[in-house]
């Protein structure tokens, strides 16, 4: 039984209102600033991408976003990672030190493709999260893929082992929300960890997968 579904995406930043610029290009999402950071959205609720003030990035994100795009000139300004045709997509870095991936062409209109997250076992965390969210699992000796997710505005979220450990907050995660009569109990029954409660203003409970990814869950 499905737990919970996709709700949207934050992304910790320096400079929320320059990051909102440039992401709301790529993305193809309309921004919004204030004094507390920046919000992207688009015409479903599933494309809210929020853009929350933190300090400087010091190590590579453990989770990034892959793009679609008709060609590379929005980003050539960008710091390019690998070259065109060295693999089937082309990594930058932005200003603020953010890795993502650009996949050329294709019938997906520009936007958002995966999110991609850095694991320890991409088949046993892939599984995780296809089981709490209800959906489809594909895998390989590569990578796990998990398919279908709802509410998700993304192909997949695709899960790839790495060698290095997390040693930090990502700066990347994504937000859920609790499926019909499912519990923040019934998450950490399946292997999550309740890292800080609802409290004050704070109207969510943060938590983190088996393999240490923060998510924040709401109430539906």
């Amino acid at each position: 039984m499905a737990l919970v579904t996709f709700k949207d995406l934050v992304i910790d930043v320096e400079d929320p209102a320059a990051a909102a610029g440039r992401w709301g290009r790529w993305l193809h999402l309309a921004g919004e600033i204030d004094e507390e950071g920046a919000v992207l959205r688009g015409e479903h609720p599933g494309q809210t991408v929020w853009l929350n003030p933190a300090p400087l990035k010091r190590v590579k994100n453990r989770v990034h976003l892959d793009l679609v795009a008709r060609d590379l000139e929005p980003f050539a300004d960008q710091i390019r990672i690998t070259e065109p045709g060295e693999f089937s997509w082309t990594s930058f870095s932005d200003p603020e030190g953010h890795e993502f991936c650009v996949f050329e062409g294709g019938e997906r209109p520009d936007g958002l493709k995966d999110v991609v997250v850095d694991s320890v076992d991409h088949r046993v965390i892939g599984a995780w999260w296809a089981d709490v969210f209800g959906a489809t699992l594909g895998s390989d000796d590569e990578y796990s893929w998990v398919d279908d997710i709802p509410g998700a505005p993304t192909e997949s979220f695709d899960f790839v082992d790495v060698p290095e450990p997390k040693t930090v907050k990502n700066r990347v995660h994504w937000d859920v929300t609790l499926a019909g009569e499912a519990t923040v109990d019934d998450l950490v029954a399946r292997g999550a960890t309740v890292l800080l409660p609802p409290g004050d203003d704070r109207g969510w409970t943060v938590m983190a997968d088996p393999e240490g990814n923060e998510f924040c869950v709401f109430d539906a």
